[in-house]
């Protein structure tokens, strides 16, 4: 499945005055990509992944789903910033919820979700409460529920961000496995240069408010990617030129590694 977006916009009507989040945004994704979307905050990066999931209509226009005889399912999934655990059901059943829903049997869904579970940091922990974890963890959960449900595309909020920096980098390198292994589409917001560019095979760089594409990049960079590529005169180089789009100050030795 593709994503198409044609000059959308968003502006938000309040009784005294009118907010645009989006303004001109024309976007399309690509089967088997993960599509990078960074920006500072209040750009309307989760505004835009609203559009493209079908949470938020545009006010101006059109959103288009595109979809090809490999598609499984014609799921667009949204992992937003809040988690949305069930607090009555434990981590497994968390996870392994989608599955539920699909009527596969409860040996199965819980085979499944115990394997991707372990691979995200939680062998172990399976049985645990929502209220027994920390917000990283919670967010780890919902990741799993998503890819879980093997939706066509799947949209990322800054899924990571309430995580400390070595979990990070482990759950980027996870997330860059679990793509390739699935084959899946993903759009991945963040307002880390460096993740969009070590995550992406695109980068698309979106400034405002209102939430404008600036620019958009190629990332050359051949999988499978490790960290210690961000230490690399090319990468630092393709950094600074997005954080030049962005308009960010880039002072000698900033991005120096």
């Amino acid at each position: 499945m593709q994503l198409l977006c044609k000059n959308v916009g968003v502006a938000f009507r309040g009784p005294t005055r009118t907010v645009c989040a989006l303004k001109g945004i024309t976007l399309e994704t690509h089967e088997n990509e993960l599509l990078s979307i960074v920006g500072p905050s209040g750009c309307g990066k989760t505004t835009l992944l609203r559009v493209l999931a079908g949470i938020q209509p545009p006010t101006e226009g059109t959103v288009e789903k595109i979809t090809s005889p490999s598609d499984r399912n014609g799921d667009v999934l949204l992992v937003s910033q809040e988690y949305n655990l069930f607090p009555w059901m434990n981590v497994i059943d968390n996870a392994a919820f989608g599955l539920r829903l699909r009527g596969v049997p409860a040996s199965e869904r819980e085979a499944q979700a115990k394997r991707l579970l372990s691979r995200l940091g939680f062998e172990g922990r399976e049985k645990a409460w929502p209220h027994e974890l920390s917000l990283g963890m919670k967010q780890r959960v919902a990741v799993a529920r998503c890819f879980l449900c093997d939706p066509a595309v799947m949209l990322m909020d800054e899924p990571f961000a309430a995580l400390d920096c070595l979990r990070r980098l482990e759950l980027q390198q996870e997330l860059l496995k679990l793509c390739e292994e699935s084959h899946k589409t993903v759009v991945f917001v963040t307002h880390d240069i460096e993740e969009a560019l070590l995550l992406g095979d695109r980068v698309v760089a979106l400034s405002g408010p209102p939430g404008r594409i600036v620019a958009e990049f190629r990332v050359p960079f051949a999988r499978p990617r490790f960290t210690d590529l961000t230490f690399t005169t090319e990468f630092i180089a393709l950094k600074r030129r997005v954080a030049g789009a962005l308009g960010m100050p880039s002072p000698k030795g900033v991005f120096a590694g």
